[in-house]
C-alpha cells in the first residue's frame, strides 16, 4: 500500500471540497491519474468523509491554535492539510507523529517553505492539547 500517495490524493480531495467540489475518488483519476487500490480507496473514503462529517469540530481545533490569523486568512491548501492531519490524529488509528510528518511534506510540496513550521507549529499544539487531556 502506498500511504504517502493515497494521503496526497485524500488531501487533494479535502482541498476540492473547499471550493464546492464532490471530493469523489473518480476526481483522482481526473487530477493525478491515480486509481488506488483497494486499502488506499478504503482509507481515502474513510479521510474524505470524516473530515467533512467533523468539519466543525476539526475546524474548532485549528481555530483554538491560531495566533493573529483566522480560519478565512489561511491559505486552502494550508487549510486541507491541516483538516486532514487533524483528522488522522483525532479519529483515524495514524500516530500523531506520521500525521505531523506527512503533513509538512504535503506542505512543503503543495504550499512553501514558509507554511512548513506554521503546519508543524499547529498541529504540535494540538497534540500537545490531546496529550493534556488524556
Amino acid at each position: 500500500m502506498a500511504r504517502p500517495i493515497a494521503r496526497e490524493a485524500a488531501m487533494q480531495l479535502v482541498f476540492e471540497q473547499l471550493f464546492g467540489g464532490e471530493g469523489a475518488a473518480e476526481t483522482l483519476v481526473d487530477l493525478i491519474d491515480y486509481v488506488p487500490g483497494e486499502n488506499d480507496r478504503r482509507y481515502i473514503d474513510d479521510v474524505v468523509t470524516g473530515v467533512r462529517e467533523h468539519a466543525a469540530q476539526i475546524d474548532e481545533q485549528i481555530a483554538a491554535c491560531l495566533r493573529g490569523w483566522t480560519l478565512q486568512r489561511l491559505s486552502r491548501v494550508d487549510l486541507a492539510i491541516l483538516r486532514l492531519a487533524v483528522y488522522e490524529m483525532e479519529y483515524a488509528s495514524v500516530p500523531v507523529a506520521v500525521s505531523i510528518n506527512e503533513a509538512v511534506e504535503l506542505t512543503r510540496k503543495y504550499s512553501s517553505e514558509e507554511s512548513c513550521p506554521f503546519v508543524n507549529g499547529v498541529l504540535g499544539t494540538i497534540s500537545r492539547k490531546r496529550t493534556a487531556k488524556a
